[in-house]
């Protein structure tokens, strides 16, 4: 009766201790004290596993349950009896093995699952158990949703998927990446496709990354191609692979075949590939360089996992000759603690066994022919170490801080290549580029022959990188050939996604596009040639008069010094002598009046009346040239030749604009330029020929172009009026675009002088090419500003003449009554002074006073007219005035 009642009590334990057991490991997520149910008064329990014996992840599980259930009975001194069944990978074959296990073995607790597809054939089989239900320890990674609640019997002994997803979700964000694409095998040996974008999702949703594309694969090899060239055709250049090992490795290498491995390319296999890395040689290894991978950690410097795998390795060879890798991997790590979490009785004998928390993950990157690694654990970032022996394990949040130790040989190689990613991982925007600008310091397309493609360059292109790199958004240009308005109506078209240019801002082109805020001065300024003015120049003396003013200055000296020697000859003895005496006489008489006036030494009044006028007029123009000739060597002038756009209105003048641009219209219908010719043209060496030669009198452009206008051509041309209000250079996107980060961006560069750094470079920094210029003949003096005073000099000085002429045409007369006609008289008044001056000619300056005074003398007395003065050879006739 005692024993019958023990036997009683006994079983009601055994029955309800595991259900027990069972809700405390549902509430707390593990197992608080290893289950005692599998214990009966015999010693013997039986344990039934379910695996797919023909998959590595099966092999190594099995392996490792055999050599736990061995260490627990010897430690527990009593036996536990293993019951195998192949599943097959086949979810229908696992059903039907958990209903032999159940019905013919009558086992306590049931191992095994590695799918979420097993697991769940399993727990249906033992949800349809009304007595004696099985513990059922779940080797799969993920569960169907409420599986705890629809399975209260459940444990998953291994960690979630999740967090694989997790870490991957977390290099991506380090890097800067935003749109990847998934691929993952149909199979039912994979995961549910369901189940593996749930997690990704989850996880990107923290992160800001999202799948563009969902690729499902077939195991078989007969498309692979044809779904590779639709992965290449995809503007995402990162993937995540998830399928089985020999279909990932067939993927990555049709893709390296097809040119898309490398730094434009980022493949990132789940734990259903790296988890089975140990189990494959060098050479298939070296084949996945380059490949990126999460990978499921467990330590493996314990001394307790070094026995363990010495142990695994001698079984492993021995039930398995045919595999080449013998080391165990994460399914064996994953069995052996299913079985000590099963049948210790305290999991503290055990906890360097326990499974790694659910947080910690190994980020692996083949190298060679091995992988090396780095970790992340949630909530801590990553790391180099885990728990490191020699040195604390350091986290930081950036991949940039370890990447070192992923690439070790090319520390800046992971940096370049997520750099690349994460411009790829964006839709890749396309950028409509002018390719004829009048300027090609703003923009400039040219074709590279070496490279074989068109190249972009220029200030508006440095500034819309710099704003698209701030933005991490990556792009691509097309060039486009058409005027500004055209290439803007592009964007309504999808043709572009945007437009890079020195397009201005309009309203009319807001109808067709959204515009940044404006980069650059906004306005529209007039130029015009200036009259320039320096003071370098050897002949600079020379320059205050033109040439005419010079030979009129001394053609008028020459005339009045003339005269004044006329007048004054025969009252002043040094007024006389040879021919080229007295030519020379007239030269001095001519220039010294112009600085002196010797009042004292003038005779008639007709020389003095000249003089005096004369020297009037010389005042006034040597002042004029002292003045001119000082303003040259002491200052620098630029003065526009045209001041105003009222001055070029009111001149029927014609001016140019910049060809394909607004200017046109903006001149004839808001400056009301509609009675005078305007031309575009196509070039700045256009502009400054036509402005040289007159053919335009102005030309308009916007502010930014004016600057490089002006750089080019510093010495002749200015800017000159009111700057008119328009619109700036400003970038175009579609309607719709959130031009709020591009703002952001360009206010950035303004602020920190990135803007006027790339100016300068582009614009500023032009050389000019204007040969050094002469003065402009506007800024000499010329006849046109001192005819009058040459008439009045000149007039005044003829009129004496003609007053002595005609005063000694009379007294001439008088003297010879006989010549009545007037004609005979001027005859005989010319053939008079032609022997005076023979005279005169002949008269030296070393002639006695005497003899000179006895001439005079012998002239004065003869009051009748003519006296007869007989030389040798010679007779002269004297008149006496």
């Amino acid at each position: 009766m005692h024993s019958f009642i023990s036997y009683l009590i006994l079983s009601l334990v055994a029955f309800w201790l595991p259900c027990f057991l069972l809700q405390a490991a549902v509430a707390t997520g593990s197992l608080i004290k290893p289950p005692e149910l599998l214990r009966n008064e015999t010693g013997i329990t039986g344990i039934g596993v379910i695996l797919g014996q023909t998959s590595r992840p099966g092999k190594e599980t099995k392996v490792s349950i055999e050599i736990a259930i061995q260490d627990f009975n010897i430690k527990a001194n009593w036996s536990s009896v293993l019951y195998f069944q192949n599943s097959l990978n086949k979810p229908s074959r696992t059903a039907f093995a958990v209903k032999e296990l159940i019905n013919d073995n009558g086992v306590k607790a049931i191992l095994g699952g590695h799918t979420c597809e097993e697991a769940s054939a399993i727990a249906e089989v033992i949800s349809e158990v009304d007595d004696d239900i099985p513990l059922f320890l779940s080797l799969a990674d993920m569960t169907p949703p409420q599986a705890t609640d629809q399975w209260p019997f459940l444990v998953q002994t291994v960690p979630s998927k999740s967090i694989q997803m997790n870490a991957v979700a977390a290099v991506l964000q380090s890097w800067g990446i935003h749109q990847v694409t998934l691929i993952y095998e149909t199979s039912h040996l994979a995961y549910p496709s369901s189940s593996i974008i749930s997690h990704l999702s989850q996880a990107f949703q923290q992160t800001g990354c999202e799948l563009t594309l969902i690729l499902p694969l077939s195991s078989g090899p007969r498309f692979l191609n044809k779904e590779v060239e639709v992965l290449k055709r995809q503007k995402s250049r990162v993937f995540i692979i998830h399928t089985s090992l020999e279909l990932g490795i067939r993927l990555f290498q049709t893709a390296k075949k097809m040119e898309m491995t490398g730094n434009e390319y980022l493949w990132i296999a789940t734990n259903e590939i790296t988890d089975l890395f140990h189990s494959i040689n060098s050479n298939v290894i070296s084949s996945l360089k380059g490949m990126v991978g999460v990978k499921s950690y467990f330590p493996e410097n314990t001394p307790e996992f070094l026995d363990f795998r010495k142990r695994f390795r001698q079984k492993f060879s021995s039930d398995y000759p045919e595999e080449e890798q013998d080391e165990p991997g994460i399914f064996a790590v994953q069995g052996y603690n299913a079985v000590k979490l099963l049948g210790e009785d305290s999991p503290e004998i055990f906890h360097h066994w326990k499974a790694i928390p659910a947080t910690t993950v190994e980020i692996v990157s083949v190298n060679g022919k091995g992988y090396l690694s780095v970790y992340w654990t949630e909530g801590l970032g990553f790391s180099e170490t885990i728990d490191g022996i020699h040195r604390a394990t350091t986290y930081t949040h950036s991949m940039d801080e370890v990447e070192q130790a992923l690439w070790p040989v090319q520390p800046l190689y992971a940096h370049r290549r997520h750099r690349n990613l994460a411009e790829s991982s964006k839709n890749l925007m396309t950028v409509g580029v002018p390719e004829h600008s009048l300027f090609n310091q703003f923009v400039k397309v040219e074709f590279n022959h070496e490279k074989k493609e068109y190249e972009f360059s220029g200030f508006v292109i440095a500034v819309f990188e710099e704003m698209m790199r701030k933005m991490n958004q990556p792009f691509k240009y097309q060039r486009f050939n058409g005027s500004y308005d055209d290439l803007i109506k592009e964007i309504p078209k999808e043709t572009f996604d945007a437009v890079a240019g020195d397009v201005t801002i309009l309203s009319e082109r807001h109808k067709s596009a959204d515009f940044t805020q404006p980069f650059t001065e906004s306005g529209l300024q007039m130029i015009v040639p200036v009259r320039y003015r320096i003071s370098n120049q050897a002949w600079l003396f020379l320059k205050p008069f033109t040439a005419e003013m010079w030979w009129l200055s001394a053609a008028i000296t020459i005339y009045n010094g003339f005269i004044i020697w006329l007048i004054e000859r025969k009252h002043s003895e040094d007024l006389r002598g040879s021919i080229i005496t007295q030519i020379g006489i007239v030269f001095w008489l001519a220039f010294t009046t112009l600085f002196t006036l010797r009042g004292d030494r003038l005779h008639s009044n007709l020389s003095r009346m000249a003089v005096v006028m004369w020297l009037f007029v010389a005042l006034i123009i040597t002042q004029s040239y002292t003045a001119n000739l000082s303003s040259m060597l002491t200052a620098q002038r630029l003065e526009p030749v045209i001041t105003s756009v009222e001055k070029l209105r009111n001149m029927d003048a014609t001016v140019g604009y910049c060809n394909g641009l607004f200017i046109g219209a903006y001149l004839r219908d808001v400056l009301d330029f509609k009675n005078i010719s305007v031309k575009s043209y196509n070039s700045t060496h256009q502009y400054a020929e036509a402005l040289n030669s007159g053919e335009i009198k102005a030309i308009f452009l916007d502010v930014p172009s004016t600057k490089v206008f002006l750089a080019q051509y510093c010495k002749r041309f200015i800017r000159t009026g009111e700057t008119f209000k328009v619109g700036g250079f400003g970038f175009a996107f579609r309607k719709g675009f959130n031009l709020s980060d591009a703002n952001a961006a360009l206010m950035e560069m303004t602020e920190s002088r990135k803007l006027k750094e790339l100016e300068d470079t582009f614009l500023i920094s032009e050389k000019c090419v204007d040969e050094e210029s002469s003065l402009d003949k506007d800024t000499r003096l010329s006849p046109r500003s001192f005819w009058v005073l040459f008439e009045l000099t000149g007039g005044t000085s003829t009129v004496a003449l003609a007053i002595y002429i005609i005063i000694n045409i009379r007294e001439f007369k008088k003297s010879t009554e006989e010549h009545t006609s007037f004609i005979k008289i001027i005859s005989a008044f010319i053939k008079y002074w032609q022997q005076l001056t023979r005279r005169s000619s002949k008269v030296v300056n070393v002639e006695s006073d005497r003899y000179m005074r006895n001439v005079d003398q012998r002239t004065q007395d003869d009051t009748d007219g003519l006296e007869l003065v007989e030389f040798p050879n010679r007779i002269y006739y004297q008149v006496r005035i």
